[in-house]
């Protein structure tokens, strides 16, 4: 029986193998076919036994770099092709490098020499599904599944084996077995909306439309994009266009999904749309897989087990850009760019990439601080999609986050262009648009901006703030900039930049002792930026405590400030004193930051 939970993917062992067992073996040879000059691997010993290659093995793989765990722990295999957890992870390996053929002929190989783990016994029954070898696939799925009613496992557990063979049995020929099976699977707690799902998919596949839209109906298929395909291809089916449409057209963010615009687009020309969500009881269990993989996704990071399900789908059904696409993301987020990049590759020849999971992968690249490559696939979804503001803004955002101000002007300038002219999505490009403006020299129009994005969320912290400090760095109106930052604080009363804000404001005002109750708030908050310690330096001076202005100053030297004009200020402070540095600057008529 294979559980939800496969294995404890890339865990420590209960049993490791015997690193000891074979230290007296002659040299083994690389796994056949690979070419250890094309991996760039560091080279393991073997003459010492399998030690070397599955302690590197298990570097790799913990460090998710899946090619070379997979390299290692094939290498380690050839000491002890027996070991169950030295197969795992040569699987585990394999199938989240995308080596799925590898993969599946080393789990035949297993349980054709005898009782594999369950990881090994899945992944044999996607290589059956995958040659077509249905009749053993559904003898194989109906003794494990006998085995596991024996043990009493809990009907939860069965689902995902249920689900594969009731598409088994369809592609055995075996229809109404087929339906007995996906309606047996109906009674399990809370499986419903899968089962439904599947049963519908397979329903439009032998061409009885109506049952398969009342099914897909119940799963609330719908909620999500290749459930809303399907739908609406069956109802073109069904000879109800118009409700396709509707159905298209009712899903948020309609507009920005060139799939489901083009698929409106046919439908509104009156063509009848063919059923082609899958084409094979295959495809059927790549959805089941697709679906899996999904839900393992957890907000607190990506899921090894979600990437090993989205490749099986992906095995099964190649043409199943949504496999692709979760796969790339899952790889995204385990920081494995390089094969991630290959999935994307893929959906962009298969002209598949999707406007909106674009701009995920864009943030991820950008959040790994992979500016350049964020820049290029930002760029590049630009130059396909010039229609999509989003795009211009994810744009915009990368410029203004490398200094390169005035292009991030421009992105901005035509995201605006497209949005409405009015309403709550006009908001943040205003205010980017506000930052670059302001860091590029032209406060006049970022000021414009500030307040139209005031206008828009009257109570936003961030732009309340951002203009108030903007006055108070020009030293200009600076009542206003109080109560603008005054305004920020009550909002978000722990916010070190708006506490920096605040205490500046006082500063310029003069009111020095009001100062430094929020200083020390903001240096609590953030104690290695060096503007707010520089900060915390000057408003010590003027209450007197000159020495711990001094060890401020320090502090924001060593913690490398924006700019070297910054840092030969901070230096003269602290060789001459802020009274000095500030009379120079006022003989010069210069502003003090």
């Amino acid at each position: 029986m294979i559980p939800l939970a496969l294995i404890a993917l890339l865990a420590v062992p209960l049993h490791a193998p015997n690193l000891h067992a074979q230290e007296a073996a002659a040299d083994a040879p690389a796994p056949e076919g690979e070419d250890p000059s094309q991996d760039n691997l560091p080279q393991v010993p073997l003459t010492r036994g399998l030690a070397g290659p599955y302690l590197a093995g298990r570097t790799a793989a913990m460090e998710n770099d899946y090619r070379a765990a997979s390299r290692y722990y094939q290498r380690a295999l050839a000491h002890d092709e027996g070991d169950p957890y030295l197969q795992d992870s040569a699987l585990v390996s394999m199938i989240s490098a995308g080596q799925m053929n590898q993969a599946a002929e080393l789990a035949d190989r297993v349980m054709a020499e005898g009782e594999g783990t369950d990881l090994a016994r899945l992944t044999h029954w996607v290589s059956l599904a995958g040659s077509g070898q249905w009749d053993d696939l559904v003898a194989e799925l109906e003794t494990s599944i006998e085995a596991a009613r024996a043990d009493d496992q809990p009907d939860d557990a069965s689902l995902l084996e249920g689900l594969l063979r009731a598409w088994a049995l369809l592609g055995a020929g075996r229809a109404n077995d087929s339906l007995a099976a996906f309606e047996e699977l109906g009674s399990i707690r809370g499986a419903r909306p899968i089962v439904a799902y599947n049963l519908g998919l397979s329903k439009a596949l032998v061409g009885d439309y109506e049952a398969a839209d009342q099914l897909l109906t119940e799963s609330a298929a719908s909620d999500h994009y290749l459930g809303i395909l399907a739908r609406a291809q069956v109802l073109s089916q069904l000879e109800q266009n118009a409700a396709a449409m509707v159905l298209l057209e009712g899903q948020p963010g309609f507009a920005d999904e060139p799939g489901l615009v083009a698929l409106r687009d046919r439908l509104a020309a009156g063509e009848t749309v063919p059923f082609d969500s899958i084409a094979s009881p295959a495809d059927g269990m790549a959805q089941v897989f697709l679906t899996f993989a999904v839900a393992l996704v957890s907000p607190q990071g990506p899921d090894p087990l979600s990437l090993v399900q989205a490749r099986l789908a992906q095995f099964l059904a190649p043409d199943l850009d949504e496999a692709r696409l979760i796969s790339a993301q899952l790889l995204q987020g385990f920081g494995q760019f390089e094969l991630a990049e290959r999935e994307f590759d893929g959906l962009r020849e298969q002209g598949a990439m999707r406007p909106i999971a674009e701009l995920s992968r864009i943030d991820a690249l950008a959040q790994a601080e992979r500016l350049d490559d964020a820049e290029k696939a930002a760029l590049a979804l630009t130059a396909a999609h010039p229609e999509l503001a989003q795009g211009w803004i994810a744009l915009g955002d990368l410029f203004r986050q490398q200094q390169k101000f005035s292009q991030a002007v421009t992105a901005y300038d035509k995201a605006l262009a497209l949005l409405p002219e009015t309403g709550d999505m006009r908001w943040f490009p205003l205010y980017a648009r506000g930052i670059a403006l302001e860091r590029s020299g032209r406060f006049d129009r970022a000021e414009g901006d500030f307040r139209a994005a005031l206008e828009i969320q009257p109570e936003s912290a961030q732009v309340l703030n951002y203009l108030g400090y903007s006055l108070v760095d020009r030293n200009e109106r600076l009542d206003e900039a109080l109560d603008l930052i005054e305004r920020a604080v009550e909002l978000r009363p722990d916010d070190g930049y708006i506490l920096d804000s605040l205490a500046w404001v006082y500063f310029r005002l003069g009111r020095y002792q009001e100062a430094v109750d929020p200083m020390e708030r903001s240096a609590a908050v953030m104690p290695g930026d060096p503007l707010v310690n520089d900060h915390m330096g000057d408003i010590y001076w003027m209450v007197g405590r000159k020495r711990e202005a001094q060890i401020q100053w320090k502090r924001a030297l060593s913690l490398d400030p924006e700019t070297e004009e910054d840092a030969a200020r901070i230096r003269d402070k602290l060789d001459r004193g802020l009274d000095a540095v500030m009379a120079d600057e006022a003989d010069a008529g210069d502003g003090q930051e």
